[in-house]
């Protein structure tokens, strides 16, 4: 285990009975307080500096953003690919791929997003979407406990499948693999907390499938997601965590049940803002090198983001969330913005969430330079897509596909700053 793992895995594993079910008050929030600030000290000029370092890469100097007309039939050009990717078959034997849920949940969101915007093949992307559901509820409902599962294989390929063979051969030693593998299914991690990569990506797809489609069976599939993460203790990966805080987020957007987003502000609250780093001149990363990653970081930025625009303006703990969301995409926003793009599809997700929260408070959105670093990472991407390149996974390119037809790209008051 990474060292700066290893306090918070006491701590967590300690308090892990009482997490779930005590307010953010609870003696177990100051206890990962206290044991993060003992790692910031031992970390010392070290603290939020990621595992891999950065590569930032400047935007080329005539990028220009896709217009309308070019963005209308971007999409369907994705049709032919992902229908020859597509390894999604109902009745599929899961030990023998190495593809992960979160592939076809990516599709389904991308699709939808492709159908909002009544991109050309709207029709094609809507029958894309419901069969990449229909299979991430087939394999939900053969691991059978309301998660969406991860493929029991064993040494396959890929940062997923290599955090997961970890799992298989320490669940292989004790003697226990059977027990969270069913039907070449693992519906279980032991604690590790990675189930809720996939579980949180495509709970939020099917709560967008019924949305789209008004299909109960996808409703259903859904809410099962949300009650498995609801039901589930902290993990000690804060990113982990912020999974399962924007699928509930998302669940109480859906149906208005203030238990899911009492579970999503819990988690937010203890399982993901306390490892932030609140000064310095990295205030705003998280303080251990794996979160520290852009990747992870704005994946931490898009559940907080999702959650601040579901509570409510006088709920206690709104300013606790949009403070932390805040801080974290001003630290990296300012990045982008001066020294180029370091993430991509993860960024361009945090990047449209906020803007979509915080379209009538332009303070906020001028203060984390959230338009300013849209508008490079647009620039950016649509540079790639016009000189041939597939800048984005299936997901974000809909969603941002979405935004240029719509004619809400961004215009901010200065040009962005060069390297």
């Amino acid at each position: 285990m990474k060292p700066f793992l290893r306090i918070l895995v006491v701590v967590f594993m300690s308090a892990k009975a009482v997490l779930m079910a005590a307010p953010a008050t609870d003696p177990a929030l100051a206890a990962i307080r206290q044991q993060v600030a003992e790692m910031r000290q031992k970390l010392g000029d070290k603290a939020g500096l990621p595992e891999v370092a950065d590569a930032y890469t400047p935007i080329p100097k005539d990028a220009r953003w896709l217009t309308p007309v070019e963005a209308q039939p971007a999409f369907a050009r994705s049709h032919a690919k992902l229908e020859k990717l597509r390894w999604w078959k109902i009745g599929l034997d899961p030990t023998t791929t190495e593809h992960a849920l979160r592939e076809p949940a990516a599709v389904v969101s991308g699709c939808l997003a492709a159908v909002r915007a009544k991109l050309d093949g709207a029709d094609r992307s809507l029958a894309l979407a419901r069969e990449a559901g229909d299979f991430l509820a087939w394999a939900q409902a053969e691991a059978g406990t309301g998660v969406f599962p991860f493929p029991a294989v064993r040494s396959g390929k890929g940062a997923a499948f290599v955090a997961a063979e970890r799992f298989f051969a320490r669940a292989e030693r004790e003697g226990k693999l059977a027990d969270f593998v069913r039907r070449g299914w693992a519906f279980d991690d032991t604690g590790d907390g990675g189930l809720q990569f996939d579980n949180g990506e495509a709970g939020v797809a099917m709560f967008e499938l019924y949305e789209a489609t008004r299909a109960e069976k996808y409703l259903t599939s859904a809410r099962r997601a949300a009650d498995w993460a609801e039901r589930r203790a902290l993990a000690r990966n804060w990113n982990y965590n912020a999974f399962s805080v924007r699928l509930l987020a998302k669940a109480f957007a859906v149906t208005a049940e203030r238990h899911y987003l009492d579970a999503a502000t819990h988690k937010a609250l203890v399982g993901v803002i306390p490892g932030q780093l609140t000064d310095g001149p990295r205030a705003g990363r998280w303080i251990d090198p794996h979160n520290a990653r852009p990747a992870y970081h704005y994946i931490m930025m898009t559940a907080l983001a999702e959650l601040a625009g579901v509570l409510p303006a006088d709920d206690p703990a709104r300013g606790e969330i949009v403070a932390s969301l805040k801080l974290g995409l001003r630290q990296r926003n300012r990045e982008m913005v001066e020294r180029g793009v370091m993430n991509k599809d993860k960024a361009m997700e945090a990047l449209l969430a906020t803007r979509r929260v915080f379209a009538n408070d332009a303070a906020f959105l001028r203060d984390t330079l959230t338009t300013e670093a849209l508008d490079v990472l647009g620039r950016f991407v649509s540079a790639q897509f016009l000189r041939g390149g597939e800048p984005l996974g299936p997901r974000e390119w809909g969603m941002f596909l979405q935004l240029v037809v719509q004619g809400a790209r961004p215009f901010p008051t200065e040009p962005p700053r060069q390297p």
